[in-house]
């Protein structure tokens, strides 16, 4: 037998397993390192966030990768050579981290790798009965199962794209298996470059829980700042603070299709972006000041999230809302997104006992716990008959 098989046979039988979970989004700000364990599986599983670390990337990085996010056109060529190149690089963030935290690659089980996003195209936005929902993360995980000589998981989004989804918002599963409570209903925010809710229903049962995007989130906030204030993003919303609500603006952003569309639903930069900011405040007469913008872009962000939970859940006393993803840490948003839901607790990830700058990377290292270890996977998104797992596994050697 093969000895990476008979490892990850073994893996799979033991009682706890050490996992680092990656993620990068769409914000293109760095990569996420979380070491978890687990034990357990399906709804039994607990996880402990043992350490975690956001390595930014340097500059040269993000453009690297600009050059083929989101794109209609590219360098076919860079894109090839970008995908192992960012596996590797990968692999060298885990290592520097597993050398900072004093721990041996040889004690982790697995790596749960999300790769790098640089296109989403579900058929609602192709609109071509001859192709599936399809997405696009790169990052190969052979180089980077080889660079840290650990098992790596990757490639979530593919099958749940196979079995009838849009390849996200897979927070949903890890959500559930994570954090629901027969105590509350719960409704978990992730605001990464777009905005996404999870709802966990306290009775716990799956055919209730859904998640969907809502639209952007930090995309296009961050990338408004960048091209004309010449920074990544708009710490603690200081440069939006000192602007207004523009309210036609606002009007024009909100009616764009998407925001009609049913849920679930799943975007990405590719809808939301600089362009489609510019064809809205070309139709406004008179000038506007860019804090002005960034200001009403809050509001957009806010707006399009309170909407769609309160159009998709019914939200009583027993009711809390979490938020996580970089956009918990913008305070005039946190404000916004509260003073749209006055009748809800809005509360940090955090008091969950999980940091909300993790969230996600947890969330995929539960996706890799389950595939090993669990037993029943999850319902398909067009059947609730057959259950499936998600990521494809490397093996070191």
């Amino acid at each position: 037998m093969n000895p990476s098989i008979h490892n990850l046979y073994q893996i799979a039988q033991k009682e706890q397993r050490l996992i680092i979970g990656l993620m990068s989004g769409t914000s293109l700000d760095g990569l996420d390192v979380a070491l978890c364990q687990f034990a357990g599986s399906g709804q039994n599983t607990i996880v402990k966030l043992l350490e975690f670390e956001t390595v930014d990337f340097t500059e040269e990085i993000k453009q690297e990768i600009r050059k083929v996010f989101a794109k209609q056109s590219i360098d076919f060529p860079l894109l090839c050579m970008l995908n192992p190149w960012i596996g590797q690089l990968h692999g060298r963030l885990v290592n520097h981290c597993l050398k900072k935290w004093g721990i041996p690659s040889s004690k982790i089980d697995l790596i749960a790798s999300h790769g790098q996003t640089v296109m989403h195209m579900p058929k609602r936005l192709h609109k071509n009965n001859t192709f599936p929902n399809s997405t696009l993360q790169i990052g190969d995980a052979d180089h980077l199962a080889v660079e840290t000589k650990i098992i790596t998981l990757s490639d979530f989004r593919q099958k749940h794209c196979a079995v009838g989804g849009e390849g996200a918002p897979l927070a949903l599963y890890g959500d559930y298996l994570l954090f629901s409570s027969p105590e509350e209903n719960r409704i978990l925010i992730n605001i990464g470059g777009i905005a996404n809710f999870t709802f966990l229903p306290s009775s716990s049962n799956f055919e209730h829980v859904f998640a969907t995007d809502t639209g952007p989130g930090n995309t296009l906030i961050d990338a408004f700042m960048q091209k004309h204030f010449g920074k990544a993003y708009d710490e603690n919303a200081d440069t939006a603070k000192k602007g207004q609500l523009i309210p036609e603006l606002l009007e024009r952003l909100l009616d764009h299709p998407y925001f009609a569309e049913a849920v679930p639903k799943t975007t990405g930069p590719e809808l939301f972006n600089l362009d489609f900011l510019q064809n809205a405040t070309n139709s406004l007469k008179k000038p506007i000041k860019k804090e002005d913008i960034l200001h009403t872009l809050c509001h957009f962000t806010a707006t399009t999230l309170t909407n769609q939970i309160r159009n998709s859940v019914k939200l009583d006393a027993s009711t809390c809302v979490y938020l996580s993803g970089g956009g918990m840490h913008n305070p005039l948003l946190v404000t916004l997104i509260r003073q749209f839901l006055p009748d809800t607790a809005v509360k940090n990830m955090n008091e969950l006992g999980i940091s909300g700058d993790a969230k996600e990377a947890v969330l995929f290292a539960a996706l890799a716990n389950e595939t090993v270890a669990g037993e029943t996977g999850f319902l398909s998104p067009r059947s609730d008959k057959e259950s499936f797992f998600m990521g494809k596994i490397s093996l070191p050697r």
